[in-house]
């Protein structure tokens, strides 16, 4: 059992890497991004607050009507 534990551990920190910085530029691609278009999220985030009546209803449960 503490084997798996230190085995885990270490491949744990070797995910851990220091990035150059030319290589930040690399990682900050459009690609990399959680969010494919920040723009549609945008876009969808406040079609869904008019529809519900309410804002933040995309990370809440329960819609704008007051039910759960």
């Amino acid at each position: 059992m503490t084997r798996l534990i230190v085995t885990v551990l270490a491949l744990a920190a070797a995910g851990c890497a220091p990035v150059a910085p030319y290589q930040r530029a690399h990682l900050a691609r459009p690609e990399m991004a959680l969010d494919a278009s920040p723009g549609m999220v945008r876009a969808l985030e406040k079609t869904f607050a008019a529809k519900e009546a309410a804002s933040g209803g995309a990370s809440v449960g329960g819609g704008g009507c007051g039910c759960n």
